[in-house]
């Protein structure tokens, strides 16, 4: 890290210091828990089963769909639905080309009720001597359609933001080096989920706001705030996740985890998944407040500090109004199927908002509303007085000149 240039007025140089002082150790905190959690490779003996079964006598193959034959469901008037209304299910045969041959292939009902293969659709097949010209429907192949809308979103993500936006797709790669590098091999690995959620959190925002906005005061007041708000909702989670016995067994591929790795805690792993479900809006806010404070600032260089924390204050209510049901809604979105299914109990809301389905979500929207809720008044407050430092004697912040961290 360079040395403050003397050319920088007296005050702002006080602040950089500060921050520098601030920063320095919680950066080399971070790498020293980093490295104490860091996991030994025992997780690669983990493994499980091929998911498609297959063996050396098997193999999984893409191809496309040459022709679609639709016929008469044996037992389409079966359909297992408590309710009077039938439904006219057809099943499908189609004909699937790979590079070994051509193949005789049954749709699954629930494949073709859902969505009806058609011809030049590309999908995934189990092959096999035993099966002769037959082949087993295995899934769709997506990769082509997948990789255009990621391609998609990186072209508007760049052309809108610029190199920002680069920096930012570049920040959130790192993200999932952090998750998939460190994060999950330490939790197979047994080490404390608390800890590893915590850390692995503040190493996700420190990577993606200075990758994404750059070495400044502005950023690293967001940061600050960014980490005190993590700080409030881990002792919040784990109390939470503690005192509403969130045991983590509401879905299957909890049963496989524990099946895999019994002696890992699937409580703890609940608890982690409340410190990053949360860490994008986090944020948003955090980033959102610092840079609101600065830019009233900029606008209004006589402003007073309390005029000031209130106006960036009436930002950051309309930012709690918004993201507040952002939360419950992205949540509830992709919990949907979960709650169809729960809400066909014979049983009160409270009880089904209270079962093992349902509470996590439930305790994930609380503590990570509860946490940015938090994150704003402390990032605001941070802001202003960061702000009113590093202010010339006119209250003017240059814009091309801010105080740069390096």
């Amino acid at each position: 890290m360079h040395n403050v240039p003397s050319s920088i007025p007296a005050t702002r140089r006080r602040v950089i210091i500060w921050m520098v002082s601030i920063l320095v150790p919680m950066g080399i905190a971070l790498i020293g828990a980093m490295i104490w959690l860091w996991p030994s490779g025992v997780h690669q003996e983990l493994s499980l089963d091929d998911p498609y079964g297959t063996t050396e006598s098997f193999a999984v193959e893409s191809g496309s769909v040459t022709s679609v034959a639709a016929n008469a469901c044996e037992d389409a008037s079966d359909t297992g639905s408590p309710t009077d209304v039938q439904v006219d299910i057809q099943c499908q045969t189609a004909q699937v080309g790979t590079d070994s041959g051509t193949y005789d292939v049954e749709i699954p009902v629930q494949v073709s009720a859902s969505s009806e293969v058609v011809r030049g659709d590309n999908v995934k097949i189990l092959v096999g001597e035993d099966l002769a010209e037959t082949g087993v429907f295995v899934d769709f192949e997506r990769t082509i359609p997948v990789g255009l809308l990621a391609a998609l979103y990186a072209v508007v993500v760049i052309v809108v933001a610029r190199w920002r936006g680069v920096r930012a797709i570049g920040g959130l790669v790192l993200s999932f080096v952090v998750l998939f590098g460190f994060m999950i091999p330490a939790l197979l690995e047994g080490r404390p989920p608390f800890w590893v959620g915590l850390i692995g959190s503040m190493l996700f925002m420190l990577v993606v706001l200075y990758f994404a906005h750059g070495f400044s005061l502005r950023t690293t007041t967001a940061l600050l705030g960014t980490f005190i708000g993590l700080l409030l909702t881990a002792g919040l989670a784990a109390w939470a996740s503690d005192s509403a016995y969130l045991i983590g067994l509401g879905e299957e591929y909890s049963y496989m985890l524990a099946s895999v790795v019994p002696e890992i805690r699937l409580s703890g792993i609940v608890l982690t998944g409340l410190l990053v479900a949360g860490l994008g809006v986090l944020n948003d806010v955090t980033i959102t407040q610092s840079s609101a404070v600065w830019e009233i600032k900029a606008a209004q260089p006589t402003i007073s500090p309390r005029n000031l924390f209130a106006a960036g204050m009436r930002i950051g209510r309309d930012h709690i109004a918004s993201t507040v049901y952002t939360i419950a809604f992205a949540y509830a979105g992709a919990a949907l199927p979960m709650l169809i299914v729960v809400s066909l109990y014979d049983r009160s809301m409270l009880d089904t908002l209270m079962s093992a389905e349902m509470v996590e979500e439930v305790v994930r929207i609380l503590v990570g509303s509860v946490g940015l809720v938090l994150a704003i008044p402390i990032t605001t407050g941070i802001a202003v007085a960061v702000a009113n430092a590093v202010a010339e004697p006119t209250g003017q912040i240059s814009r091309a000149t801010e105080p740069q961290v390096h």
